[in-house]
């Protein structure tokens, strides 16, 4: 069985002749106890094309120590990785392999490195004998094991933070060590040093990134539309085809780096890869003078697919929740019956089959010749004549046709009668106006503030719309809860009161969302974003 460690660490360049400083004085520590010295044997393992090590995740087999066995590690931010070990075994678990398999996309995982180190350890421990950190000199020896490779050897201190631990002593620790002379590694692994001084390797990756600053951020997009300028294409570095193109690179890599948080079950890990499926579906409709439709379209269905599969999992968590608030908020003489403990059991049985529902994609060939999809588009992409165009003449055009899209579901839905027709109308109103903000937000970075105030209006929209739809879908199963408790001579009176509050809070965005309606088309603001 797998399980996770958080690693926090910092790393410094040393040589055999390095003299640790004296760190008892340092605040808070109270001794240093010297543990002796561990002869750890790490064999790395990644693709031919080294894909991991260009995310910055390792992958190891490691021998010695306290902790043998399989170790996978991701990046959460600059000194802060994720790590999942697994037992030490000949072939790499399963688990760990599925966790990777967005990046290795079939390809076989083999050894590309092989790490020999002497680990001379010392704990730090405060004035009650309590571990703050663990810090190592450790005498590296690296060897390339793939063809062509080479030696090297190097000698660095690492300074690892306890569990639990305060991670100023991290600070006060680097202030000793800068102190005495003692200088941070310019590498972020060891196995990027030893990539990098044992062969052709991969450029080391810059400050490592969680899958959410990852998902704001465009590298790999900023790689593919810059080769596109470099074979030729009609890209100039500012034209709308650029823009379009970092932001659908953003989505891509967004679903890659969250499929193993989906996987690990991570808090929100799902909401935000639907998330990242539905911006760049909605990106392929919008830019679609932009990008050639006849290509986007199969995989803009690939995506909606993938949503869906997705949606099970995310939307029964929105739901339980939401309920769960509703009776919380109850006075407890209107709470009457197993209402929670019923609330339990549908959330448990729901959400277990959405959880695995959701899992299971993630390894199918239909998800993983998506990814390679997407990998294709945005190497080749299939450009039509607006992409050489400026962004200001462009990208307005395109979101305030979505404006007008959302202007008219709105209309419609405000001309129906309260009901049936109005709820799928609202509903309507809601998936244009996410697409609307997703527009505004995908040319933020070439309108601006014009284009952040108008995707902040729609957001506005979207909130009061969505706020409804999700009363309308509470309803029904609120319903089959009171359906299932009257069946098992429970009383439905809470399930009942219940079913009012959401039909009290459907009509209140209602009335709510006339006046966000108009804020929200203030010709203001349209003007703005055209110049």
């Amino acid at each position: 069985m797998a399980e996770t460690k958080r690693e926090i660490e910092r790393k410094y360049e040393a040589t055999t002749d390095t003299e640790l400083p004296d760190l008892t004085g340092v605040p808070g520590i109270g001794d240093i106890v010297g543990k002796g010295v561990a002869e750890l044997d790490a064999v790395y393992h990644d693709t031919a094309e080294l894909r991991l090590a260009a995310d910055g995740i390792t992958l190891r087999r490691r021998t010695g120590g306290g902790d043998e066995g399989w170790h996978l590690k991701f990046p959460v931010s600059a000194g802060i990785r994720d790590e999942i070990r697994a037992p030490l075994s000949r072939s790499l678990p399963r688990a760990l392999a599925g966790l990777v398999r967005s990046r290795t996309r079939g390809a076989e995982l083999v050894p590309v490195v092989r790490l020999r180190s002497s680990r001379d350890v010392h704990h730090l421990l405060d004035g009650q004998g309590e571990l703050l950190a663990e810090l190592s000199v450790d005498s590296v020896r690296a060897e390339r094991l793939t063809d062509g490779g080479g030696t090297a050897s190097w000698t660095e201190i690492e300074v690892e933070l306890a569990d639990d631990a305060d991670p100023a002593i991290l600070d006060a620790v680097d202030k000793r060590l800068r102190k005495a002379g003692v200088s941070p590694s310019a590498a972020t692994s060891k196995l990027a040093r030893a990539l990098e001084e044992t062969g052709p390797g991969v450029p080391q990756p810059s400050e490592a990134e969680a899958p959410e600053a990852k998902a704001e951020k465009a590298p790999k997009a900023a790689k593919a539309a810059k080769a596109v300028r470099d074979r030729g294409a009609r890209l100039g570095p500012e034209d709308a085809g650029e823009y379009v193109l970092a932001y659908l690179g953003e989505q891509r890599d967004a679903i890659v780096a969250l499929d193993p948080a989906v996987r690990r079950d991570l808090p929100d890990a799902v909401h935000q890869m639907r998330v990242a499926t539905r911006r760049m579906r909605s990106a392929f409709k919008t830019f679609r003078k932009i990008v050639d439709r006849g290509v986007t379209d199969p995989l803009g269905d690939e995506l909606k697919w993938l949503a869906g599969e997705l949606g099970a999992a995310r939307d029964q968590e929105v739901l339980a929740e939401r309920l769960r608030d509703r009776i919380d908020a109850m006075p407890r003489t209107l709470v009457l019956g197993p209402v929670r403990g019923r609330l339990r059991i549908w959330g448990a049985a729901h959400g277990s089959d959405a959880r695995r529902r959701s899992v299971a994609v993630l390894d199918t060939d239909r998800y993983l010749a998506l990814l390679d999809s997407l990998d294709a588009l945005l190497d080749a992409p299939p450009l039509l004549k607006d992409a050489t165009a400026g962004p200001a003449d462009t990208l307005p055009r395109a979101v305030i046709k979505d404006y007008g899209r959302l202007s008219a579901r709105v209309d419609h839905a405000l001309g129906l009668p309260a009901g049936h027709d109005r709820d799928l109308a609202m509903h309507d109103a809601r998936k244009a106006a996410k697409r609307a903000r997703y527009a505004a937000e995908a040319a933020t970075p070439a309108l601006g503030k014009p284009a952040k105030r108008f995707a902040k209006a729609m957001k506005a929209v979207q909130t009061v719309l969505g706020d409804h739809q999700d009363s309308v879908v509470a309803r029904d199963t609120i319903r089959d809860l009171g359906i299932q408790a009257h069946a098992a001579g429970e009383t439905a009176f809470t399930w009942g009161l219940l079913f009012g509050h959401e039909e009290a809070s459907a009509a209140d965005r209602e009335r709510e969302l006339p006046g966000v309606w108009e804020n929200a088309s203030e010709p203001a603001l349209r003007q703005a974003l055209a110049g």
